[in-house]
């Protein structure tokens, strides 16, 4: 007698009045929260602080470390799907919510890429484009790796840094000395790190993909960058880049999700060398800063496709319908005075986001402005203009 052919399971659509949890409270739990309830879900939030940026909009604000499995618990429990805003979760706490709710990326992929170390080697054993670099275990391996790798060097740390923190800068002020090479390692408290070659940069792009578990995949348009002390200062869509590039940009983000095999949303943010190359410099399992101006500018915003993907709903459109550009508004603008909002509102087009963040630092995101123009020029001007008047 012949076996009878097992149907396949279809992932289960999570209607609207069902409950999403998110692990991380900050900015962007705070968006995506707010997108969520617009399309009428409720949502739990886990935080350390429990006046986090997404308690003041979620329905129940766990409190909790990031390798809390307990309070992790506490917030897949009853949840529909979990997903993050921070990829610093500890392993064993995203392990117990997977086993309670459908987590969305799930272990693997966050356990890849929340360690740069893995997530670089990741990325070079898959195939995928990344510049040179090594490992660094102890501080001998840097001696080896800054001279290997030709004198200038961008020191990251495996796990924790992020917005120029665990990061130290070697070779840019005359050659490597020995006692540069102790400095940075200090620096960085003396871990795992990737130490990557500085390259000739012509300018950096990020594209946003998202999958959901039907295996629909989505790519929002090339958006381009600009750092300053390691952390975005401005972003703006569309990327204006050849459509070649373009191309290549998105068909590589959509091998990326795939292999990985990501639900939910991932950042790509790439290098474009002065030789054309197009490089892989890091990966973020979540909504992403370069993108916050898909609110103004796109069919879809980052934060509603996030809720999307999560729930297994169809993606949504992610054409660009005007141009869009934002910039950051980091802790400094509100250290000398307060910020005059009502300066920076004047210029045409321009819309104010704060987080809600109530001690402002220096280097610490606090909100941003968004402007849309008929150009992608036009559109950076007016925001960069608005915060000149702040």
């Amino acid at each position: 007698m012949s076996a009878v052919p097992s149907e396949k399971i279809e992932p289960k659509i999570i209607q609207p009045g069902g409950l999403l949890a998110i692990l991380g409270g900050g900015q962007l739990g705070r968006m995506m929260a707010m997108a969520a309830r617009t399309m009428g879900y409720h949502v739990r939030v886990m935080d350390p602080e429990q006046a986090c940026p997404a308690s003041f909009v979620a329905d129940e604000t766990i409190v909790g470390r990031w390798d809390d499995a307990d309070a992790a618990r506490r917030l897949a429990s009853g949840a529909d799907a979990v997903t993050l805003e921070i990829e610093q979760i500890g392993v064993d706490a995203l392990a117990q919510v997977a086993q309670m709710a459908p987590l969305r990326p799930g272990v693997e992929p966050i356990r890849i890429i929340q360690d740069k170390t893995l997530q670089k080697i990741w990325l070079a054993e898959s195939g995928f484009p990344v510049g040179p670099f090594r490992i660094v275990c102890e501080e001998m391996d840097l001696h080896h790796a800054v001279p290997g790798l030709g004198g200038r060097v961008y020191l990251k740390i495996g796990r924790g840094g992020y917005d120029g923190r665990g990061q130290a800068r070697i070779g840019f002020d005359g050659a490597a000395a020995e006692e540069h090479i102790v400095a940075a390692w200090k620096s960085i408290g003396a871990r795992p790190a990737v130490a990557e070659q500085a390259l000739d940069l012509d300018f950096e792009i990020s594209v946003m993909a998202s999958r959901n578990p039907a295996g629909e995949v989505r790519s929002f348009p090339a958006a381009r960058n600009h750092h300053e002390n390691q952390i975005l200062a401005w972003s703006v869509l569309p990327a204006g880049i050849p459509a070649e590039l373009e191309s290549r940009a998105e068909s590589l983000v959509s091998d990326i999700i795939a292999k990985l095999g990501i639900e939910g949303m991932l950042c790509v943010e790439m290098f474009v060398t002065r030789k054309g190359e197009l490089l892989v410099n890091e990966l973020a399992p979540r909504p992403h800063n370069s993108y916050h101006q898909s609110e103004r500018g796109c069919v879809t915003s980052q934060f509603e496709q996030a809720v999307r993907a999560v729930c297994n709903l169809p993606l949504g459109d992610t054409a660009l319908i005007t141009p869009a550009a934002i910039v950051n508004l980091l802790g400094e603008v509100w250290l000398d005075r307060e910020p005059d909002f009502a300066a920076a509102l004047k210029v045409a087009g321009v819309r104010l986001h704060l987080y809600e963040k109530h001690t402002p630092r220096a280097g610490r995101k606090m909100g941003h402005l968004s402007a849309t123009g008929d150009t992608a020029e036009e559109a950076l001007e007016r925001v960069l203009d608005a915060k000149s008047r702040l």
